[in-house]
C-alpha cells in the first residue's frame, strides 16, 4: 500500500518526440531519492516510446538502471489496480493518441490502464503533451482530462532564466513537473534575479 510518506511515482514514456524531457525528469527524482526523498519510481515505456528515445537520446538511459522497468502489455502491474494506485503519474513526453484513449477511457495497455487508475483513484496524473499545432479533438481530449481531474502540460520552456543551452530549457520544463508533485527543490524563480 501506498502512502505519503513511500511515493510511489510512475513514469511513462510515449512515442511522442521529446523523450530528453522523460531523461530530464527521471534524473531529477532519482537526484531527489539519493536527497532522502522516499520515492519509488516504476516505469512504462511503450514501443514507440523506447524507439524515438534511443533515437533522440542516442541511447537508452533506462537499460542500465535501477529503475522498475514494466512492459507496456503488463497489466500484472501493481499500479494497473486501484488497490495499488501510485501516489502520481507522469505521462512524458504524452502523444495526442495517449492522451485520446485515456480522455476516452480505452484502457488498451498499461500506460492507458495505470492513468485510468490514477484518475479514478483521484491521484495526480501529468500529461506532458508535445505536439503542435493542435486540433479540434486534441484540444477536446484535454479538455475531457482536466475535468476528470488529470494535469495537462505543454512542453513549453520558459525564456526568462535566459537559458544558455536545451539542457537548461529541458530541465526548467522538468522542474515545473517537480513541483507540480509538490517536491521542494532549489531552483532559480521568477523574481530572483
Amino acid at each position: 500500500m501506498n502512502s505519503e510518506s513511500n511515493k510511489n511515482i510512475v513514469v511513462a514514456i510515449t512515442g511522442a518526440s521529446g523523450s530528453i524531457y522523460a531523461k530530464s525528469l527521471i534524473q531529477r527524482l532519482l537526484y531527489l531519492k539519493s536527497c532522502g526523498e522516499t520515492i519509488s519510481i516504476s516505469v512504462v515505456i511503450s514501443k514507440n516510446g523506447l524507439d524515438v528515445l534511443k533515437y533522440e537520446t542516442g541511447d537508452d538511459f533506462l537499460e542500465n538502471s535501477e529503475l522498475k522497468i514494466y512492459d507496456n502489455n503488463d497489466f500484472y502491474a501493481p499500479f494497473a489496480s486501484g488497490s495499488a494506485a501510485p501516489f502520481a503519474m507522469v505521462i512524458v513526453p504524452c502523444s495526442m493518441g495517449t492522451l485520446g484513449r485515456i480522455a476516452n477511457g480505452t484502457s488498451d495497455n498499461l500506460i492507458s490502464r495505470a492513468a485510468d487508475v490514477v484518475l479514478k483513484e483521484r491521484k495526480k496524473l501529468i500529461l506532458l503533451i508535445r505536439e503542435t499545432p493542435l486540433n479540434f479533438i486534441h484540444i477536446e481530449n484535454m479538455r475531457k482530462i482536466i475535468l476528470a481531474g488529470g494535469i495537462v502540460m505543454p512542453a513549453s520552456p520558459s525564456f526568462y532564466m535566459k537559458p544558455q543551452n536545451i539542457e537548461q530549457l529541458v530541465d526548467g520544463i522538468s522542474s515545473r513537473v517537480i513541483d507540480l508533485l509538490d517536491f521542494n527543490q532549489n531552483i532559480p524563480r521568477w523574481g530572483d534575479f
